[in-house]
This record gives C-alpha cells, structure tokens and sequence, in this order.
C-alpha cells in the first residue's frame, strides 16, 4: 500500500525558543548598570548648634527675639508690638555691618511654626542677613 503525503503518523515537532540565555544576559546587563548607576547625594549644609551649659547674658551685639505661646513679642527683653517690628529692625540692621546682622528667635518648642516663618520673613525684609532660632525648654 502506498501513502499519500499524510504527516500525521509523524510526530511533528514545534520550534521552541529557548529563553535562558536571553535571561542570562538580561540579568547581567541589570547588574552592569546597577554597579555603574552613580550614587549621588543631595548635601546641605547644616550647622547643628551646640548646646549652651551657661545662661549668661547676651553680648550687647546680639539681638534676641522672643515669642511667647500667646504671641508676645519681646526684643532684648523689651516689650515689641509685631506692627512696630519691621521698622525697628530695619532701623537697627542699617546701624550694624553686614557681618553683625544677625537676629536669634526664641521660641517654645510647642509653638508651631507658621508665626515662625512670618517672624523670620520680617527679619529677612528688615534686612537680618542671618536667622537663628532657639528652642525653648518646655
């Protein structure tokens, strides 16, 4: 008897990829440009303070603005409205070199710190060239 062309007692064989070398070099490329990637890190600049053992008075120099939990404002312990802040340090600022205009404000450390951020900004619009800020013990 004679067959026709009819592969079907044949066992057909279906091409296959083989996909491990193609992982193989996907994965040590993903290494490669894992050991190149640079490792960079934003720095700023920041200077902790130390903490202070004496309590002494103030350098004359020195211009301490101190704020109370209900908004009370004191500049070198004397009383200060918040509407008369601006013009007494600019006025002050313009009498000070520009190495000396600096202002600290004191704070409580339960006091949040939006009035902070105004206070800091009329500094700044006065002309204080560098703020510190203290925390006050609570």
């Amino acid at each position: 008897m004679f067959k026709s062309d009819d592969h079907s007692d044949s066992p057909s064989s279906t091409p296959v990829i083989n996909v491990t070398p193609l992982i193989d070099v996907l994965l040590v490329l993903l290494i490669i440009f894992m050991v190149i990637q640079p490792h960079k890190e934003a720095k700023l600049p920041v200077l902790a303070p130390e903490d202070s053992k004496t309590d002494g008075p103030a350098p004359p120099e020195t211009l301490m603005l101190t704020v109370s939990g209900d908004m009370h404002l004191e500049l070198n312990s004397q009383p200060v409205e918040i509407e008369t802040l601006l013009p007494m340090l600019a006025n002050l600022m313009e009498q000070r070199p520009a190495d000396a205009r600096t202002l600290f404000i004191r704070a409580p450390a339960s006091f949040t710190y939006g009035p902070v951020v105004l206070l800091i900004d009329l500094a700044k619009g006065a002309g204080v060239i560098t703020v510190g800020l203290i925390k006050e013990d609570a």
